[in-house]
């Protein structure tokens, strides 16, 4: 059984930085895709970004492109989120998700989900 526990969240000012991380224990970390999804107040959760199991190029929502940075240590079984530039609209709680490969950007198409880490982005 697969369990995701995301860390990393709390109150940044607009314009600031951080970092997500999300830790995969239970299976083989490399063969799941691994997907972040953002679920803002009052809103459906939204696919943020995803990457492969080995070197593809990661895939993001064009609103975070150029400012988020999706990576993974598979030695670590470890995922990440750097997010910098922040916007107020990027307030809400980030998911960790996994699906054996390939990549999907649905919230159906996921397997596993982590528990959240809420991200509070200040004006």
């Amino acid at each position: 059984q697969v369990q995701l526990v995301e860390s990393g969240g709390g109150l940044v000012q607009a314009g600031g930085s951080l970092t997500l991380s999300c830790e995969f224990t239970g299976q083989a970390f490399s063969t799941y895709a691994m997907h972040w999804f953002r679920q803002a107040p009052g809103k459906e959760r939204m696919f943020v970004g995803a990457i492969s199991g080995g070197d593809g190029a990661p895939l993001y929502v064009q609103s975070v492109k150029g400012r988020f940075t999706i990576s993974r240590d598979n030695a670590k079984n470890t995922l990440y989120l750097q997010m910098n530039s922040l916007q107020r609209e990027d307030t809400g709680v980030y998911y960790c998700a996994a699906r054996p490969l390939p990549i999907a950007i649905t919230v159906g198409g996921m397997r596993y989900w982590g528990k959240g880490t809420l991200v509070t982005v200040s004006s």
